[in-house]
């Protein structure tokens, strides 16, 4: 007899972290849907998305357990969406590190020091880095040809001074953070020797910025990619994911007009 499985959607949205969702499903193995929704002219996510959930962002992923008769459980932002599909379908996959160290199960300070990092760095991610780094892009933007000429020389100076005088040294504390995080992991991965959906959530996030980072002001000779070798040997680790290939893929596959880079 078939075990009946719950029933998972993604509501996925072009240049957006839903990317980063797809990757965790594929390394989660679990069966799923996809819905696919294009930015509108403006940039911003179409109004059908608040229908699933009243802010209208994406990610967003839903969830009917099986059985259930009642409505899904509907998961939004990406820290959370992160955590809970890795507690609650991860146990079998390396997603999730060993919570307890043996004998010390539910004890202050029985924690491993891998999951200590995991469980860190989905609230940095959340909370410093890519806030961060949305300041950044969208500063930028006041020097990009969707200003106006004429006077996108004095919004061009206005943005470098902000972006040196206070975004890039902010970009430089974290970059640098988790380059040395990366020294002391005792692995090629953020919290040790496996790959952890912790890797999978800042994976948007560095892959957007490792050819940006540059264009944030100055920097010593040979760039972002010199000042910080062990980060960018890690960034191209993580685009050779075969799940994170396989996820790229699998947008390409349902209509390869998406875009999937913000």
């Amino acid at each position: 007899m078939a075990v009946e499985k719950a029933k998972v959607t993604l509501y996925w949205l072009e240049k957006s972290r839903a990317q980063n969702m797809l990757w965790l499903l594929e390394e989660l193995k679990i069966d799923y849907e996809i819905k696919t929704f294009r930015r509108g002219s403006d940039m911003l996510a179409p109004p059908e998305l608040k229908k699933i959930h009243p802010l209208g962002k994406s990610p967003l992923v839903s969830i009917t357990p099986p059985g259930s008769s009642s409505e899904p459980i509907v998961l939004a932002e990406s820290g959370f969406i992160t955590q809970y599909l890795s507690e609650h379908f991860g146990q079998e996959t390396t997603m999730m590190p060993k919570r307890w160290k043996d004998g010390q199960e539910g004890k202050f300070g029985g924690e491993t020091d891998e999951w200590l990092r995991w469980q860190y760095l989905l609230h940095f991610v959340e909370g410093s880095f890519m806030s961060t780094l949305l300041m950044a892009v969208v500063i930028s933007m006041l020097k990009s040809n969707k200003v106006p000429f004429f006077i996108r020389p004095i919004t061009g100076m206005v943005a470098n001074q902000i972006l040196s005088s206070f975004v890039l040294p902010n970009i430089k504390t974290q970059l640098g953070f988790l380059e040395q995080q990366l020294e002391k992991s005792g692995g090629k991965y953020l919290c040790g020797t496996e790959l952890s959906s912790a890797d999978v959530l800042i994976s948007f996030g560095l892959v957007s910025v490792k050819d940006k980072a540059k264009d944030f002001g100055s920097w010593p000779a040979g760039g972002p990619r010199a000042a910080y070798p062990k980060l960018y040997a890690y960034i191209d680790r993580l685009e050779l994911e075969p799940g994170y290939k396989k996820a790229v893929e699998k947008i390409k596959g349902i209509d390869s007009s998406l875009e999937i880079e913000y």
